[in-house]
């Protein structure tokens, strides 16, 4: 009877009804209730075994079988420097043989693998992990939550414009803070400067109408860039011929790598004139160099954003490549852009002009396009992902950067 009397809610006693007290609601919470009550303590031991996972499959992606390879490479000798002997060139490059001889083996020798991981659900992943991040987490779980983040990948949040961890509400904001004004700053005597913080997976001249993704693996700069509206007046000419205005000029290519633990935001590497965004559905594997190295033309079968117009000495393009957990790529001026959608055609992309659009609600220039100037913010990854610079330049242009450099946003990336 006392329970029958519990569950009906109310307790009587001297002739007065008294609600039930705050032992006896809990007692009555049913099992949805407790299924709606958020539980910290589970969700802080998956988040954190999930990011100590990635970084323990981080370092065993970049292993290699006997030394780590160079992730770069200049595109010239330095001046006055003298050649190395006959002897040990001929050892290096046979080293280096080897080690792309093994590479092409075990990707040939493992095309099941490739497959299978090719074939699994990242982009259902990568909107699962962006719902996620919109999740507003109480103030006290904060703290721990993004601490194990900063002591995993090394952020640096001396550098935030906001260094307290409680001021960010979920993941998402955290992943794309803002940096201080003056941490940043721009180099004035090199006409190109990095569009992101990270590391520079390779850069150099394009030749043959391929691009390196990473030392060894190439893909086709038709294939990653689209067709192109230009048609050559030579048959013989090449999909890189398209792209030039001058024959005095060149092809150049840098690819920079963004780890989680890096600045999520990017920015305009010079002065130029954006006219087109194409947007290619696609796959979002992992960028990881690891990976790279693995999975043949993975920047031609991700999904990326790619804006091209022109600078100073003809095509320029910048490509946001999408990556696992990295389905969201933003563009600041283009609000129509919706990367990661459900449903997607393989093969298929996606054209937005930006000449013929009203030219003051987007500031752009008389001849046409979105006017931006270096160092403006660009845009925003949700995580972490890779930058590819195509462009053309004098061929007297030159890299300032080493094999595998750590690079920030504003350092130079090259002269004339």
């Amino acid at each position: 009877m006392a329970a029958m009397r519990t569950l009906r809610g109310t307790v009587r006693s001297f002739g007065r009804v008294f609600p039930p007290n705050c032992s006896q609601r809990r007692s009555l919470n049913t099992g949805r209730g407790l299924l709606s009550r958020p539980r910290p303590l589970p969700f802080l031991f998956v988040t954190g075994g999930g990011i100590l996972g990635y970084q323990h499959y981080r370092k065993w992606g970049q292993q290699e079988d006997d030394a780590p390879p160079p992730l770069a490479t200049p595109t010239q000798r330095a001046s006055g420097a003298q050649p190395a002997a006959a002897g040990e060139e001929a050892g290096e490059a046979t080293s280096h043989d080897r080690r792309r001889e093994r590479r092409r083996r075990r990707r040939e020798e493992n095309p099941i693998q490739v497959a299978l991981y090719r074939s699994f659900p990242t982009r259902l992943l990568s909107r699962a992990w962006g719902r996620l991040n919109g999740v507003e987490l109480p103030t006290w779980l904060r703290k721990p939550i993004y601490s194990l983040y900063i002591w995993t990948f090394g952020v640096n949040m001396q550098e935030a414009a906001v260094e307290d961890l409680h001021h960010y509400r979920n993941l998402g904001e955290f992943f794309r803070r803002r940096l201080k004004p003056a941490v940043r700053p721009l180099c004035a005597s090199s006409c190109l400067v990095s569009p992101a913080d990270g590391r520079i997976l390779h850069f150099g001249r394009v030749k043959n109408s391929e691009v390196e993704q990473v030392k060894g693996v190439t893909y086709s700069l038709e294939n990653f860039l689209g067709p192109q509206k230009k048609q050559a007046h030579d048959p013989s000419s090449s999909f890189r011929d398209l792209l030039l205005s001058s024959p005095d000029s060149d092809l150049f290519h840098v690819v920079v790598y963004l780890a989680p633990g890096d600045y999520h935001c990017f920015h305009s590497p010079t002065d130029w004139r954006v006219e087109l965004r194409r947007h290619f559905p696609g796959s979002l594997m992992s960028v990881n160099p690891g990976v790279a190295r693995w999975v043949k033309e993975l920047f031609c079968l991700n999904e990326r954003v790619a804006l091209t117009g022109q600078w100073q000495h003809g095509f320029f393009s910048l490509t946001a490549v999408g990556a696992t957990n990295v389905g969201s790529i933003r563009v600041y001026f283009d609000q129509e852009l919706q990367t990661n959608t459900p449903r997607y055609s393989k093969g298929s992309f996606h054209d937005h002009s930006y000449v013929s659009v009203h030219q003051v609600a987007l500031q752009t220039l008389a001849e046409g396009g979105v006017a931006l100037q270096k160092g403006e913010a660009l845009g925003e990854f949700n995580l972490g992902s890779t930058i590819v610079l195509l462009f053309e330049a004098p061929k007297d242009f030159s890299f300032s950067l080493q094999p595998g450099q750590r690079i920030r946003v504003g350092q130079g990336l090259g002269s004339l």
